[in-house]
């Protein structure tokens, strides 16, 4: 039967608390803020239709970055649990 464990304790452990972080503190604010922001008033005088467009495509490339620290932070937490299951393991 083929093990899906692929990184040990430490590595997985690290996983959850750069996802946690990504997740927290980092992306979903900063998506948050750019979404709800106007730029200033110096960048609109090239095209405000264009820099709203790119404010929002900011904040649309913050949540997907934060969804796939979502994903690293599940895939990280199933290594945990696998590395605990195999140490209760018989061999």
């Amino acid at each position: 039967m083929s093990s899906l464990l692929c990184c040990g304790p430490k590595l997985a452990a690290c996983g959850i608390v750069l996802s946690a972080w990504g997740v927290i503190m980092g992306l979903s604010p900063l998506g948050g803020a750019t979404s709800r922001t106007d730029p200033p008033l110096s960048l609109t005088h090239s095209g405000p239709e264009r820099i709203y467009r790119l404010y929002e495509q900011v904040s649309y490339n913050c949540f997907i970055a934060a969804g796939l620290y979502l994903l690293l932070g599940g895939f990280s937490f199933c290594q945990v649990r696998l590395n605990k299951r195999k140490e209760y393991m018989v061999r």
